[in-house]
C-alpha cells in the first residue's frame, strides 16, 4: 500500500473517531447517554435527534452571544480572566421557562393513555381490512391462474 493511501485511511479513521466522540459527548450533555439501541434504525434515529438537539443548543448559544453582550467590568468584579458561556443546562432552563410542560393529574394521565390506545386500535382496523382485501385478490388471481393452467 502506498504511503499516501495509508495516510488517507488513517485520516478518515481519525475523523470518524472525532465525529463519533463528539456525538457521544453530545448525547451525554443532553441527557441521552443511557439510551440503549436495539437495532440500527433506532441507532440512526437517536443519532439524528442528537445532532438536531446539539444544533439547536449551538444556535441558541450563538443567538445569546449576539443579543446579550457581556459587561466587561464583570471580569474585574468576579476577579477572573474569562466569563462562562451559556451551557447546555442553561439552554435547558431557558427552554423549560419558554415552553413549560403541562403537569397531568393521575386521572388525566390515565385518560390520555386510554385515548392513545383507542386511537391505535381504531387505526388498525383499516390496515387489517386492506390486508384482507389484498389476500383475497391474491387468492382469486392465484385460483384464476390455476384454472387457466388446467385448460
Amino acid at each position: 500500500m502506498p504511503q499516501r493511501i495509508v495516510l488517507e485511511v488513517m485520516a478518515d479513521e481519525s475523523a470518524r473517531y472525532f465525529i463519533e466522540r463528539s456525538n457521544q459527548d453530545s448525547k451525554s450533555e443532553i441527557g441521552w447517554a443511557d439510551f440503549e439501541v436495539s437495532n440500527i434504525v433506532v441507532g440512526f434515529t437517536i443519532l439524528a435527534f442528537t445532532i438536531m438537539a446539539s444544533w439547536f443548543v449551538l444556535e441558541t448559544k450563538l443567538d445569546w452571544e449576539q443579543q446579550f453582550s457581556r459587561d466587561p467590568t464583570l471580569i474585574e468584579v468576579y476577579e477572573t480572566d474569562v466569563l462562562p458561556k451559556l451551557s447546555v443546562a442553561n439552554v435547558r432552563t431557558l427552554l423549560q421557562a419558554a415552553v413549560p410542560l403541562r403537569q397531568l393529574s393521575p386521572e388525566q394521565t390515565i385518560e390520555l393513555v386510554i385515548e392513545h390506545l383507542d386511537n391505535r386500535t381504531k387505526s388498525r382496523k383499516p390496515r387489517l381490512k386492506n390486508a384482507i382485501q389484498t389476500i383475497n385478490v391474491t387468492l382469486s388471481n392465484y385460483s384464476l391462474l390455476a384454472h387457466d393452467k388446467g385448460r
